[in-house]
């Protein structure tokens, strides 16, 4: 017989567990349903990965940074451990090891959740499953051969995780950066297929660059104001938060001896092709930079401050790789992003949009009534999915539901 809970939070991670605390705040009560335990998904992290944003940027509704070393980096055991203890706090049960199989909409409203643990009938569902989901492979990676090991991000864990031998990198955001800097600096030959992703300084002045840009419009942006929607999956600034955080970008790796080539065409006749558009991606970047830099002149001009130094950046002076035979590679390593992953459980057709991401009003799905999503990059905007930004959204959507139950908010 099936359970029957009038709120079923999906997902204990920041989007749930924030979710979870904004329902309580409003008397909703409800149930979370994790499939392993609270922030377990930053455990699945390789083991020297880091927060880029400094630990005061954890802002999350009665759990933020209380920790002694705010201008520091956490690892990923300090975030799974800071989400658990929260969680403990939730006067709200969270089942742990209880994974949603499927989630079904029912006849005249509500909905079937089947569960490890049996099955749960619910008014109103919230899914807060992570904005990385599941590792997306560029089309050009089918075509390399079988015999070479090919292993997404989440199939890393250090250098000692792979393969002997040299490593290709595909990808440019901040994790292909920060482990393509781990392998080499652990003696392992690199080579890194580029794409195109923003950088910046980790400090400009005296000023972390997530100080600059949490004053600036940055992350208030929506997806209505990018240029398509598309740039929704656009690479984050290439930063690092390791070794108390550094700059990191194509010009620091490739001083470490990191060799770059363009994105990967794919492999043919034992031989792996990066296309020839190096300096594209490079410039791509920098203008990357120049947009980043103008939203720091801009919060230097309205705080009438004195502006810090940041000249434009040096040629890269180096051609690009452009084949590498297969037989001199130990391993490919894939960290080309994340895609949302709803449809492999949830059927509910219309659900999402041609990219994956659910297709919503404010939240709540247009085509599910009471089926509503937090923890969604770009779900109202940039900082939706972040740990200083979650917050805000869980707020709206507990209201919302509170709204609907006729309870006030």
């Amino acid at each position: 017989m099936a359970e029957e809970i009038d709120v079923v939070v999906v997902g204990a991670g920041q989007a749930g567990l924030a979710t979870s605390h904004e329902l309580e705040q409003r008397g909703v009560e409800h149930v979370v349903l994790e499939a392993d335990v609270p922030g377990s998904a930053w455990l699945r992290r390789w083991d020297s990965f880091t927060l880029v944003g400094q630990n005061h940027t954890v802002r999350l509704p009665g759990a933020p940074y209380a920790g002694g070393d705010p201008q520091g980096f956490m690892g990923r055991t300090e975030i799974a451990g800071h989400l658990d203890a929260w969680a403990g706090r939730l006067r709200a049960p969270v089942r742990s090891g209880c994974p949603v199989r499927r989630l079904q909409a029912r006849d005249g409203g509500g909905f079937t959740l089947e569960t490890d643990s049996g099955t749960v009938v619910s008014r109103v569902v919230v899914l807060s499953t992570g904005a990385y989901q599941r590792p997306h492979r560029p089309p050009a990676a089918a075509s390399l051969p079988a015999g070479l090991p090919v292993v997404d991000l989440t199939g890393y864990r250090n250098p000692g995780s792979l393969p002997d031998g040299p490593v290709l990198v595909v990808g440019s955001g901040q994790s292909a950066c920060q482990v393509a800097e781990e392998l080499v600096l652990a003696g392992r030959e690199v080579v890194m297929a580029c794409g195109r992703a923003p950088w910046f300084p980790r400090r400009a002045g005296d000023r972390d660059v997530f100080e600059w840009l949490l004053d600036s419009p940055f992350f208030d942006q929506r997806v209505e104001d990018l240029p398509t929607e598309a740039a929704r999956l656009g690479a984050n600034p290439q930063l690092s938060g390791a070794a108390g955080g550094h700059d990191l970008n194509y010009r620091t790796l490739a001083a470490l001896g990191v060799r770059l080539g363009g994105h990967l065409v794919g492999a043919d006749d034992g031989v792996v092709r990066l296309a020839p558009d190096l300096e594209a991606s490079v410039a791509a970047g920098d203008d990357g930079y120049r947009l980043l830099r103008g939203l720091v002149l801009g919060v230097c001009a309205r705080q009438g401050v004195e502006p810090p130094d940041l000249p434009d950046p040096a040629p890269l002076g180096r051609p690009g790789v452009e084949s590498v035979p297969v037989r001199e590679l130990g391993s490919v390593l894939v960290a080309a992003g994340f895609r949302p992953d709803y449809t492999s459980w949830v059927q509910i057709p219309g659900l999402v949009d041609g990219q994956g991401f659910p297709v919503h009003d404010d939240g709540e799905s247009v085509v599910a009534p009471d089926l509503h999503f937090v923890g969604v990059h770009y779900l109202r905007r940039r900082s939706s999915a972040l740990l200083f930004g979650v917050g805000a959204d869980a707020a709206v959507t507990a209201t919302r539901i509170a709204n609907r139950l006729g309870m006030p908010a």
